[in-house]
């Protein structure tokens, strides 16, 4: 059997164990890229997310920083870092959903992703990529079929093929067969094409909501094991 084809059963899900060689050298010098990347990016960034800070602790109080355990690479579980987008919830004033807890400042924050600033701590010490699936919630692990678990071979990025491909906007089926996508067919030149989209995204603002919500609703559970992700961006 070939090197991209060599499976093991694992909890009932079939995953790869062998990588062909070149996606062997873009994993590897993409992490270089991505250590030198972050670096550059947090000390370009750092007034940017000063008076973001800043902002965020006269708005929304304190914390300034929201912090919260994502499953990421092969499911390890790590904490992310954003800025605060919304108030903490508090049943006796109304501040239950996130309708009710995203603020206007709030949602202009999410607007720019500028919230997502923070992350690049995350991609330095190694726990993001500035590409890949991104880092949802850990309660969806034991919800996914073995086809979206796929999305966890690779570590999760700032940005990725669904952010670039309708944000929030897409259902979650479509955003698991992107992530899938993303995951068979990564390179360099599909992570250039992805980061050149989002910068495109974020400066027409698309996507930013799912329809008739203000984020991205809560993911029930995969509505069937098939997927197909042969399609390469």
């Amino acid at each position: 059997m070939s090197a991209a084809g060599h499976c093991e059963m694992a909890g009932g899900c079939a995953y790869r164990t062998r990588t062909p060689f070149s996606r062997l050298w873009y994993d590897q010098t993409k992490r270089t890229f991505d250590i030198a990347a972050s670096a550059i990016g947090l000390v370009v960034t750092a007034p940017i997310m000063g008076i973001t800070a800043a902002l965020v602790k006269c708005k929304l109080g304190s914390p300034v920083i929201f912090s919260q355990e994502r499953p990421g690479k092969d499911g390890r579980i790590f904490r992310i870092h954003k800025f605060r987008t919304m108030l903490a919830p508090d049943p006796a004033r109304g501040l239950v959903d996130d309708e009710d807890r995203l603020t206007p400042f709030g949602a202009k924050l999410r607007s720019t992703s500028l919230d997502e600033l923070p992350e690049l701590v995350n991609v330095l010490v190694g726990d993001m990529s500035l590409v890949g699936p991104r880092p949802l919630l850990k309660q969806y692990l034991p919800l996914y079929s073995c086809e979206q678990r796929r999305r966890h071979e690779v570590r999760p990025g700032i940005t990725g093929l669904a952010q670039c491909s309708g944000r929030n906007a897409l259902s979650w089926e479509d955003k698991f067969r992107l992530d899938v996508q993303y995951v068979d067919n990564r390179s360099w030149r599909i992570d250039c094409r992805i980061m050149l989209q989002t910068l495109v995204s974020v400066i027409r603002r698309d996507g930013i909501s799912a329809h008739d919500h203000p984020t991205m609703q809560f993911f029930a559970g995969a509505q069937s094991e098939d997927s197909d992700p042969a399609a390469v961006v």
